[in-house]
């Protein structure tokens, strides 16, 4: 007969996990890796539709401007004409009321006249925001921290230029989803352009095909 001792050493050697038991442990942290995955791609998706609805209700905003004053956002004026519309234009700053939106690269998100068209916008309650707001505060901020931004400029392959909704900062893959969500998914092509450049880079040029390691400026046609 076994000492008592000697049991206890026996039942110590034997103790521990089971393949069974592992097994389920690798499981389980399978499925929690596997939803927090999951989760990430569901948060980036939501960006992506945030962006898309975003340049949507700009274009949206443009038109509806025009329908209501005969007149483009940002270009209207004089001042006597929009402070006589209300409280909400008190202060405000006029374009310079030529029919053209005066807003180059650089200033896509800057200044000029694309500063005052999401002023316009907002005093006429087509977008929502402060009309008082300005400079680099005139301009939305965008799903991935950049900003929102209006640019009127000729691209590759067009003869003339175009005003155009854009977003600063935009990851590689979320801007390669935006361009195949609203146009062709080629980002040197079509309605939909890009331009690699980190945080708020204006956009000074097309880019071949989209680098998921890369930073974009994009930008959507609104007329």
């Amino acid at each position: 007969m076994q000492s008592l001792p000697m049991r206890r050493a026996g039942r110590t050697a034997q103790s521990g996990f089971t393949l069974v038991e592992i097994a389920i442990v690798l499981v389980i942290i399978g499925l929690l890796l596997g939803g927090v995955l999951k989760g990430q791609e569901l948060i980036e998706n939501g960006r992506v539709k945030n962006a898309a609805n975003d340049m949507n209700g700009i274009v949206a905003a443009y038109n509806s401007y025009l329908d209501r004053y005969r007149k483009l956002p940002g270009d209207d004026g004089p001042v006597a004409t929009l402070t006589a519309r209300g409280p909400s234009w008190a202060g405000m700053v006029a374009g310079n009321n030529d029919g053209v939106i005066n807003a180059t690269a650089a200033q896509t998100f800057t200044g000029g006249e694309a500063e005052m068209l999401f002023r316009h916008l907002r005093a006429s309650g087509f977008i929502t925001g402060n009309p008082a707001d300005v400079g680099p505060n005139a301009f939305p901020v965008n799903a991935w921290g950049g900003r929102l931004g209006i640019t009127n400029v000729a691209v590759q392959g067009r003869p003339a230029a175009r005003v155009m909704v854009c977003l600063g900062n935009v990851p590689g893959k979320a801007a390669a989803a935006l361009d195949v969500q609203l146009d062709d998914g080629r980002p040197n092509n079509g309605s939909f352009r890009a331009t690699q450049g980190a945080n708020n880079a204006v956009p000074a040029g097309a880019a071949g095909a989209y680098n998921e390691s890369q930073t974009y400026t994009v930008c959507r046609d609104i007329t």
